[in-house]
């Protein structure tokens, strides 16, 4: 079976460390989750990987980390403050509260009745703070429902810094907070997630350069989900109808991933035309345009946003990698992680464990690759068979186990280790001094 449940999914990620219910032990908060080492390590490698195609490979992005607290005047220039909504309905007979876009009938999903509901009102998704020691409506801040603004209100400090020439964009990753109606679906819909996000400005006189531009982005988005191994056939590209596009929006393509639950949204690109920097500039005073050394001529920067969802990513990834393999007690659960994303690229493990020189010699290995390569774990509990299952299980790709011949029994191949390959099964003896190569050759 290759399609797992999502009480599959969670099962395991709480099982070997990937996620946690945020506040467990104290029966949870909903929307909130945990990530443990191997969850985390995951989570990192999809950054990495985007930071670098996206950022460090390019000449033409700036990568900034703005502040999650900003100043109110921000979210009520960008519109959040005003209609960051969705329609908000209430059981009479239970009193549970959903979405009224997200229900498919006048039934109650948590008490059954029918016919109880009454007239949706908008909900405001932010989440509401203050700042500093005395509450006031002067004191009023939110947590960031969006990575974008800070970007935004970045733009003139990214011009008079570093004078960057049209087109040129604004990378950044973190937090972001809503106060989902709603959380489901484990880490798809959450309160408290985490956000890659890019602020591609451009010359909106040349039509043909925006659409390319878009077209491009796109492309590199594609490249993206290839690079962390998600399966072509799962992903599909969706023209959003202006009807349904955000009131900036000129142009939207969402991309969907079939989920375990459904195909849902995974990722947005979005021509977003002026509308923030114009709103900044208006609300501020302060002038927000770029001036065009060429032409000698002042304009206001059109943007298209490439929006990423760490945490959808981390749940496709999963999801993606997810297989069952054999029958009955030969059944084994493999994570088919790419490689480049694998929280642990290769396992280091002695062939016995009662050997103090099979010990030696495969500690001596672990040494070496975990100081060059870094993502190397040990693992000598249990048959050479159960430490196989364990790691095929939390997706590491390689096994290299350390048996007698290593040290001389065979003398042909002393000084060679075992490595086996997690999706074939397959073995092969590989040169200590050849390990690093073997492996850092096989993770792009």
């Amino acid at each position: 079976m290759n399609t797992p449940t999502m009480e599959q999914l969670v099962s395991l990620c709480k099982r070997r460390g990937f996620i946690f219910q945020g506040s467990e032990i104290y029966g949870g908060l909903a929307g909130t989750w945990d990530y443990g080492p191997l969850g985390l390590a995951l989570k990192n490698n999809i950054k990495a990987i985007w930071w670098k195609q996206f950022v460090t490979d390019r000449t033409d992005m700036y990568g900034i980390d703005a502040a999650i607290l900003m100043n109110p005047r921000v979210w009520q220039a960008s519109g959040h403050v005003a209609g960051f909504s969705d329609p908000l309905v209430e059981c009479s007979n239970c009193k549970s509260r959903f979405r009224a876009d997200h229900l498919e009938s006048d039934t109650c999903p948590s008490c059954g009745k029918t016919a109880t509901f009454g007239e949706a009102r908008q909900f405001n998704m932010m989440f509401k703070t203050s700042v500093g020691a005395v509450e006031s409506e002067d004191s009023v801040s939110y947590l960031r429902p969006e990575t974008a603004q800070g970007m935004f209100v970045n733009f003139k400090n990214i011009l008079d810094a570093y004078q960057p020439k049209l087109p040129f964009g604004m990378a950044q990753i973190g937090k972001a907070f809503r106060n989902e109606i709603a959380p489901r679906d484990f880490v798809f819909r959450v309160r408290e997630f985490e956000q890659m996000e890019i602020e591609y400005f451009i010359d909106p006189r040349d039509e043909r350069g925006v659409n390319e531009t878009f077209d491009a982005l796109f492309d590199e988005q594609m490249k993206f989900l290839q690079s962390i191994g998600l399966s072509k056939d799962k992903i599909h590209k969706i023209e959003v109808p202006e009807a349904d596009r955000a009131h900036y929006s000129k142009r939207s393509v969402d991309t969907e991933y079939d989920f375990p639950f459904g195909q849902k949204e995974l990722l947005g690109l979005a021509y977003r035309t002026d509308y923030d920097l114009a709103a900044h500039r208006d609300a501020s005073g302060v002038d927000l345009s770029y001036f065009d050394e060429e032409t000698k001529e002042r304009l206001v920067p059109h943007c298209i946003e490439p929006t990423f969802g760490v945490d959808r990513l981390v749940l496709a990834v999963l999801a993606n990698a997810y297989k069952q393999e054999g029958e009955g007690d030969d059944m084994r659960t493999v994570l088919a992680l790419a490689p480049a994303v694998a929280p642990y690229k290769a396992c280091v493990s002695p062939l016995l464990k009662n050997k103090p020189e099979l010990v030696a010699k495969a500690r001596e290995v672990f040494d070496v690759l975990k100081r060059s390569i870094g993502a190397i774990t040990w693992d000598d509990n249990g048959n050479i068979g159960k430490r196989y299952r364990r790691q095929d299980e939390i997706g590491t790709p390689w096994c290299i186990v350390v048996d007698f011949d290593t040290l001389g029994e065979n003398p042909e191949l002393e000084g060679t280790v075992t490595i086996r390959d997690r999706d074939t099964g397959a073995q092969e003896r590989v040169a200590i001094n050849d390990l690093e190569s073997y492996i850092t050759s096989r993770l792009s």
